[in-house]
C-alpha cells in the first residue's frame, strides 16, 4: 500500500520530470518542495517507492524517474486537471470551423494537424472507412467525348472521383438517365450491401449501355472497396525529435519504423469512446514500450467516425494534452455534425 507521503514525493518527481527530463534526485525534492522532511528520509522513501515499481532508476544516474506504473497512478489519481486558456478555447474552435468549409476528411485532417501543433506530439488519424460508408450520391459529368467522370459522395462526407472511359460518346438526356438509375438503386447502401442481385437489377436499367455499364461497375467496387489500413493519416512525426528520449539513434529509429507501420499505428490507437491513455507496457507491442498513447473516437451524432491518437514519450505533460485533445475532439464533433446538416 502506498501511504501519503510516498504519493506526494511521487507526485513531486513527475511533475519535475515531466518539465525538465533530467532524473530526479532527493535533493533536488527537498529543495523545490516543502514536504517537511529531509533529503535523506526522501532517499529512503525514493528507494522504496523504486522497489514498488513506480520508479527507476537510470544506469548513468544517481536520480530516478517515473516507470509506467508510477506514470498510470499519476493519470488516474493525482494529475490535477489543467484547464484551457479562452484564447486557446478559442483558437482550437475557429481552426476546426475554417476546415469546416471543406469535406470531412479535410476537417478531420485539419484536426489532426491541430493537435500535433499544440501538443508538440505525432498525431494519427485514421479516417472514416469507405466500406462501411453508404453512398449518398452519385454524379457522372461528362469530361469529354470518351470519357466520364465518376464522382461518389457518402453519408461520411468523403467523395471518391473516378474516371471513367468509354468506347462511344452518350448525351447529356443519357447521362441524366443513368445517374438517376444509379442513385435509385445505390443510395444508402454500402458497398457491403451492393449484391449480385442489385447490380442485375441495374444492368437491366440500363439495358442498351452496356459499355457504361461494363465501366461503372468495376470502378464504382475499386473506388469504394478501399482497405481501412490506407485510411490512416499522420501529421508531426519529426516531432518525436524535441524530446531528448530520442537523442539515442537507435530508440528514434525505433520509434519511426512503428510510426511507418500502419497496422501496428491502427492497433495503437483503438479507443473506446473516452479519452484513452496507455502508457509503456500498456501498449502491448515492444516497438512502443518506451511510448504513451493517448485516443480518443470522433463522431458524427451518435455515429463513431474514426479514431485520433497522440504518440510521444512516457514524458509528457498528461494534463495539458489531455484538456487539448479533450477540446479538440468535441469542437470537431460538433462540426462534422454541422457539416451533415448542409
Amino acid at each position: 500500500m502506498i501511504d501519503d507521503r510516498k504519493i506526494k514525493i511521487l507526485q513531486s518527481i513527475i511533475n519535475d520530470y515531466i518539465i525538465t527530463g533530467e532524473p530526479i534526485g532527493s535533493r533536488t525534492i527537498a529543495k523545490k518542495y516543502d514536504l517537511g522532511i529531509s533529503s535523506a528520509t526522501i532517499r529512503n522513501e525514493m528507494a522504496d517507492l523504486e522497489e514498488m515499481g513506480y520508479l527507476e532508476q537510470p544506469h548513468t544516474s544517481a536520480g530516478r524517474i517515473p516507470s509506467s506504473r508510477g506514470y498510470r497512478l499519476y493519470v488516474d489519481k493525482l494529475m490535477e486537471k489543467k484547464e484551457l486558456s479562452l484564447d486557446e478555447e478559442l483558437f482550437i474552435k475557429s481552426s476546426i470551423i475554417d476546415a469546416a468549409l471543406y469535406e470531412v476528411d479535410k476537417i478531420v485532417r485539419q484536426a489532426t494537424s491541430l493537435l500535433s501543433e499544440l501538443t508538440k506530439l505525432t498525431c494519427v488519424v485514421k479516417v472514416p472507412s469507405v466500406r462501411k460508408s453508404s453512398i449518398k450520391s452519385i454524379q457522372l459529368i461528362k469530361v469529354d467525348e470518351v470519357n466520364l467522370l465518376c464522382v461518389i459522395i457518402t453519408d461520411t462526407g468523403i467523395i471518391k472521383n473516378s474516371l471513367l472511359r468509354l468506347k462511344g460518346s452518350p448525351s447529356v438526356d443519357v447521362i441524366e438517365k443513368i445517374n438517376s438509375i444509379l442513385n435509385y438503386r445505390l443510395k444508402d447502401l454500402t458497398i457491403e450491401q451492393i449484391n449480385l442481385e442489385i447490380i442485375n437489377k441495374i444492368k437491366m436499367d440500363l439495358a442498351g449501355h452496356e459499355d457504361i455499364f461494363n465501366s461503372i461497375i468495376p470502378a464504382l467496387y475499386e473506388t469504394l472497396n478501399d482497405s481501412d489500413a490506407s485510411d490512416i493519416f499522420m501529421e508531426g512525426t519529426t516531432n518525436i525529435f524535441n524530446y531528448p528520449e530520442y537523442n539515442d539513434i537507435e530508440k528514434a529509429k525505433e520509434i519511426l519504423s512503428l510510426l511507418n507501420n500502419k497496422e501496428y499505428v491502427s492497433k495503437l490507437i483503438k479507443s473506446d469512446n473516452n479519452i484513452t491513455i496507455r502508457i509503456g507496457d500498456e501498449n502491448f507491442l515492444p516497438e512502443a514500450r518506451d511510448c504513451s498513447v493517448i485516443s480518443a473516437i470522433y463522431s458524427l451524432g451518435d455515429r463513431p467516425l474514426g479514431t485520433i491518437g497522440l504518440i510521444g514519450p512516457r514524458r509528457i505533460n498528461y494534463s495539458k494534452v489531455i484538456s487539448i485533445m479533450s477540446e479538440v475532439i468535441k469542437e470537431l464533433n460538433e462540426s462534422l455534425s454541422n457539416q451533415s446538416l448542409r
